[in-house]
């Protein structure tokens, strides 16, 4: 069997508590992904979950970052929060449209996060799952039934060739560690999230299609806190495991707050022998700002 492969790397990158620590005195900001994608393998976008984002965005950053590198995607709350997966066609439709096919080859999982409130509905969440376009191609087709949501002047409804599209859930109620549930998972070919909230949520570890999706939210405080050796060590085990089973492992640091999460991205590399990129060449240029559709809480 061949070997998984694995990347690393943090959700988000826009966070003002970062510049100075982690990224370099005086980098602007519109070249913090830039930086950030020499450092990690993937990052995930998390201003979709907020608001239906513009296919230039999507575009600029797919240029701004190396060939090799993959993007998560979060679906929007809108979907997952708002309307709890139910009647959700034009929804998807929208989501899709807004953009994330200008990502092309760069499109990595499709991650929805589910509410803590939302249990586990076996014949909910199938409804849901045949909803979910598998290529870029049905993606596409998808995106061409948006609504005035998505103006047509803002809408991408082409793909940029046709490959596979993956998904991951991210559930925070316990009726979804029923092995049922996990077996309709698998059944759909849909990855759930090996989500580490401190003990706040389910941290489900199981395997259910041919790629994990890793979030490390915190080991003791949510969003806080740092993660020690022995736990860099206990993931690094982890994500190897998997790997070496044959799936492919993507691993995203969400410990932003006191800027815990480049640097425990960066370590957890180290111990997997992952290499960085390579340095961008960036150099300073004080005063310049952008606009952040990203910095706010997942």
């Amino acid at each position: 069997m061949t070997g998984g492969r694995i990347r690393v790397g943090i959700s988000g990158w826009r966070y003002a508590r970062w510049r100075g620590t982690f990224y370099p005195p005086g980098l602007p900001q519109r070249r913090e992904l830039e930086y950030a994608a020499s450092r990690f393998g993937s990052v995930e976008i998390n201003g979709s979950f907020y608001s239906l984002q513009r296919p230039s965005s999507y575009a600029r950053w797919a240029a701004e970052t190396p060939e090799d590198f993959v993007f998560a995607v979060k679906g929007g709350r809108y979907i997952t929060h708002m309307l709890k997966l139910v009647g959700v066609e034009t929804a998807l439709a929208n989501f899709f449209a807004s953009g994330v096919l200008a990502l092309g080859s760069k499109l990595g999982p499709v991650l929805w996060q589910l509410p803590p409130v939302l249990r586990a509905d076996p014949g909910r969440l199938t409804q849901f799952f045949a909803l979910l376009p598998r290529t870029t191609t049905a993606a596409a087709q998808l995106a061409a039934r948006h609504d005035a949501k998505v103006p047509d002047d803002r809408a991408l409804t082409t793909a940029l060739g046709d490959r596979p599209i993956r998904h991951s859930l991210e559930v925070r109620h316990g009726s979804y560690t029923d092995s049922a549930v996990l077996d309709l998972l698998r059944r759909h070919d849909i990855g759930v999230v090996v989500a580490d909230t401190a003990g706040k949520w389910p941290l489900l570890e199981e395997v259910t299609s041919d790629f994990v999706h890793v979030r490390l939210h915190g080991a003791e405080e949510l969003y806080v806190s740092g993660y020690t050796p022995d736990a860099l060590d206990h993931w690094a085990g982890r994500c190897a495991a998997w790997a070496d089973a044959g799936c492919d492992v993507f691993v995203y640091f969400d410990n932003d707050v006191k800027v815990h999460a480049p640097f425990d991205a960066l370590a957890l590399m180290d111990r997997l022998g992952l290499s960085a990129p390579g340095p961008v060449g960036v150099e300073a240029d004080e005063g310049e700002q952008a606009a952040d559709p990203l910095r706010r809480r997942r």
